[in-house]
């Protein structure tokens, strides 16, 4: 059984959490404490109804505001599929907590309320959705309870969207109807939307096909750590632990070792149960290799014919995430699949308005949840691909070393 990765997204209040809840409801992968708790809760708050948002919105700021802070990650299961769901916040200032939910997603539920339409936080969301490369985009109508289920209200939002959607490169757009509080086209179909021909949410995320989604054309594989057991029986064994970040490697394959440049071939491939013949991502390996070479963690193996990219200077689009702006005279902690370096961002080539998708000129320092085009420049060489080919080697994290913190995310163009 595979598994899906999704968000959930969108404006604040337009339903993200309630429909997560609704989604665990209804496929019963919720235990009864659980449930107890929420209605007590409810019931202290003095609403009319069980809140089903409050079985994601875990923090007490949450829980008292009504509002989605930090990114929830939530499991739940269907005889066809496992799913894992993070509950991403709709206010402006946690879009970098978005944006982190969105990094490793293949799905993304952008949720709008019907009777607000397209808002610019929507806009935002859909965009970095799109940006970070998630084919799939499936538009949640919501609360079409609170317009009497009309379709010209639904139609209404579809046309605003899709106005701005001609803009994107999204692969997949789907739009779906619903009242995600009451379960009206989520897990079964609504009645009360007999002119909706389409699925139920639950179904479409059961089906959606994404096996084809990850890059299995360019095998790279970063290395984790040297595995030297000290074994009695194999008193010799060097093998090299990671995952693979893309493509398919098999026993006897011929890979190059980046810096090096030189090759070997595969003689051994073990997994979790023991020897395999050949290994893809997203699996764990240890490899093994026919002979010496002097590889250690932050090195890369690939095939000779198809290599990644080697350089020390690259542009990027870079989202920042952290509370002080952007300082170009500082050193940041450049951090790519399983290697580290020192880096410096040398240039702002433009600033990218997520609202008209317009550059800006504006050279000014990067604030949080700003979007710009930059030029940045590492101690050592980094080995990459274009993530718009393969989001595992285009994507790397800023750090400030000082403070420990993660400042902004990156995409190699």
């Amino acid at each position: 059984m595979d598994t899906l990765r999704l968000i959930t997204c969108g404006n604040v209040d337009d339903g993200k959490s309630t429909l997560l809840g609704r989604l665990l409801h209804d496929t019963k992968s919720i235990f009864e404490d659980q449930w107890e708790a929420v209605q007590s809760a409810s019931a202290r708050r003095g609403d009319a109804y069980t809140d089903l948002a409050l079985l994601t919105d875990g923090l007490r700021a949450e829980r008292e505001q009504g509002i989605t802070i930090d990114v929830a990650y939530r499991y739940f299961a269907t005889p066809r599929r496992k799913f894992i769901l993070a509950d991403c916040p709709g206010h402006f200032q946690y879009t970098r907590n978005m944006v982190t939910g969105a990094s490793s997603a293949q799905l993304a539920l952008l949720l709008i309320d019907v009777r607000t339409g397209l808002t610019e936080q929507a806009c935002r969301h859909a965009f970095l959705a799109t940006l970070l490369r998630i084919k799939h985009l499936i538009v949640c109508v919501n609360k079409m309870d609170l317009v009497d289920f009309r379709q010209e209200e639904f139609d209404r939002v579809r046309e605003q969207f899709m106005a701005y959607a001609e803009r994107l490169e999204a692969a997949d757009i789907q739009f779906i109807p619903m009242a995600a509080l009451h379960g009206d086209n989520v897990a079964e179909k609504s009645t009360r939307m007999p002119w909706y021909e389409g699925a139920s949410l639950l179904y479409t995320l059961e089906t959606v096909y994404v096996r084809n989604d990850a890059n299995h054309i360019d095998p790279r594989f970063p290395v984790q750590t040297v595995i030297r057991p000290q074994d009695p029986a194999r008193p010799d064994f060097r093998g090299f632990a990671g995952q693979i970040a893309s493509g398919v490697f098999r026993c006897g394959d011929e890979v190059v070792h980046l810096p090096s440049k030189l090759t070997a071939r595969i003689s051994g491939l073990h997994g979790p149960n023991g020897a395999i013949e050949e290994a893809s991502y997203p699996m764990s390996i240890v490899m093994e290799l026919d002979r010496d070479l002097a590889i250690g963690r932050s090195d890369l193996l690939a095939k000779p014919n198809n290599q990644p990219a080697t350089a020390t200077e690259f542009e990027a689009m870079l989202c920042w995430l952290g509370d002080r702006p952007l300082d170009s005279a500082r050193r940041y902690l450049l951090r790519h699949t399983t290697r580290e370096t020192k880096c410096v961002v040398r240039e702002t080539r433009y600033k990218l308005d997520v609202k008209t998708l317009h550059r800006s000129d504006d050279h000014s320092p990067l604030r949080m949840n700003d979007l710009a085009r930059v030029t940045i420049a590492t101690a050592t060489p980094i080995f990459f691909d274009s993530y718009r080919k393969n989001r595992q080697t285009g994507s790397l994290i800023l750090i400030d070393e000082a403070a420990n913190t993660t400042v902004a995310a990156g995409m190699i163009l």
